[in-house]
């Protein structure tokens, strides 16, 4: 498991690696809990479940399913 990113204040989920979405497993206003998983991405042929780190209320959602993104894009922001 990969986690969001935290430099203080709200988080910030980005891509650790280029991929593919597999799976967004959060909206706007879900209450998240640190481990709980946010986006899964696939690169290389291996899923890897990106996490919460803190726990916080979900704000945006930058990717949806089937979105291909870039190393540090960012994915998902948590207040």
């Amino acid at each position: 498991m990969v986690g969001a990113n935290r430099d203080g204040g709200p988080s910030r989920l980005t891509a650790p690696i280029p991929g593919k979405v597999v799976a967004v497993k959060v909206s706007p206003g879900d209450e998240v809990t640190p481990g709980q998983p946010l986006v899964v991405l696939e690169a290389m042929k291996m899923e890897n479940e990106l996490a919460a780190e803190q726990p916080g209320r979900v704000v945006v959602v930058h990717v949806s399913d089937g979105a291909t993104v870039e190393s540090g894009e960012l994915l998902v922001e948590i207040e």
